[in-house]
């Protein structure tokens, strides 16, 4: 039998740029002690810890957790590029749901570099090596450009060319963004930017990009205790956020075949772990009034409406302009100020945004408050690949 999966604690420290950043055994170790704070617990209650961070040496997860304590628990490292942070988070659910452990923590940090993602290794194929002359192929008249901002760049600009969307559309994602993390004070950026602001910045990509249409290099990490209702009760842990469907999905034929950078970047696995959630907890995605999703880029934001099932196929810029992704409209999206304004330390992303939607389901989420959330959706994408969707209830 399965048994019921509660968020029991959370902890985020403020995100930074590189170099103005704490080392990760500094940021894993600080987080971890807010969580376990949060639950009002010790760390020797603890049974099972997954920590998750890609650019480090193996092992980093007893490295930033031995400052905590050293009480010879399991502690698994995870890497699964920008979804390692949700990737801990199910493996942590997983034992929880499965009777192995009561109290399980995840962990997600990252002290990143300047610049863009770029592989450490030189002698080796790169990750999804075998299905990345698609992407050169379908971007090959901005083949200078990174990696990164071709796939979902060329996203953005398949789905222009496809539905009529507009550049000033992705604008207005990143404006909203904006808003949001002004209320937000563990964001990275908190000023907020019109429309003309994010129009006018650097041009990365003439008619799809500019600079301030991709979320920045950051550092942080955030973390969740996660348990059964029975030890929160033992323990006298809050029992107000629990974790009722989660799936995590990887790249099917579809992703490749036919060639299409809507779906190379993700599409067809986020609405597959979308939909095997909303199956579960026999929900329909109209019934979701907040969501954290994966805003690396605008034009992933606005793809991910339509992946997730918040908004039809094609109808993404409606959604946009119609305010529908805002506070008044049909459902919140990011109200954390997602990567765009809060960060994207790689692995601490899925854990921060389990933190948000633990505080919009509790009710004390400031002046962020979603009203009258029952529901919060998230959904937390790594090329390569993988995604995990989450779904939290008020319990």
């Amino acid at each position: 039998m399965s048994e019921k999966v509660l968020v029991g604690g959370v902890g985020m420290i403020p995100f930074s740029k590189p170099g103005a950043s704490p080392s990760y055994t500094d940021m894993g170790a600080e987080a971890t002690r807010r969580a376990l704070a949060d639950a009002a617990i010790d760390y020797g209650m603890v049974q099972q810890a997954y920590v998750g961070y890609v650019y480090g040496d193996s092992t980093c997860g007893q490295t930033a957790l031995y400052e905590v304590g050293l009480t010879g628990i399991p502690i698994v490292n995870v890497n699964n590029n920008c979804s390692t942070g949700s990737s801990a988070l199910y493996l942590a659910r997983q034992a929880v749901a499965l009777g192995d452990a009561d109290c399980v923590l995840a962990l997600g940090f990252e002290q990143m570099q300047a610049g863009a993602l770029k592989s450490h290794w030189g002698d080796r194929p790169v990750t999804r090596a075998r299905f990345q002359p698609i992407m050169r192929e379908l971007t090959a008249d901005v083949s200078d450009l990174p990696q990164a901002l071709r796939t979902f760049g060329g996203a953005g600009r398949e789905h222009m060319l496809k539905y009529g969307t507009r550049m000033e559309t992705f604008a207005a994602i990143r404006t909203k963004a904006s808003r949001h993390a002004a209320n937000n004070p563990l964001a990275l950026f908190r000023n907020v930017l019109t429309t003309e602001d994010v129009m006018n910045d650097k041009v990365m990509w003439p008619g799809v990009m500019t600079r301030l249409m991709a979320c920045p290099p950051t550092c942080g990490a955030a973390a969740a205790l996660i348990v059964s209702e029975k030890f929160a009760k033992k323990h006298g842990l809050r029992t107000d956020v629990q974790i009722v469907a989660q799936s995590m999905t990887t790249d099917p034929v579809e992703s490749f075949d036919p060639p299409s950078l809507i779906s190379y970047a993700g599409f067809h696995m986020a609405k597959a772990a979308a939909q095997k959630v909303y199956e579960k907890a026999g929900v329909d995605p109209r019934d979701v009034r907040v969501c954290e999703l994966h805003d690396c880029f605008a034009h992933n934001e606005l793809l991910s409406y339509e992946a997730l099932g918040l908004c039809g196929i094609g109808e993404g810029e409606k959604f946009v302009m119609d305010g529908d992704n805002t506070y008044g409209g049909r459902v919140v999206t990011n109200p954390s100020g997602g990567l765009l304004s809060k960060g994207h330390p790689l692995d601490a992303t899925g854990l921060a945004q389990c933190y948000e939607l633990t505080h919009q389901l509790r009710g004390t989420a400031g002046q962020r408050q979603v009203e009258g959330v029952k529901l919060a959706l998230q959904h937390n994408l790594g090329l390569g690949g993988a995604c995990v969707v989450t779904l939290y209830a008020k319990n």
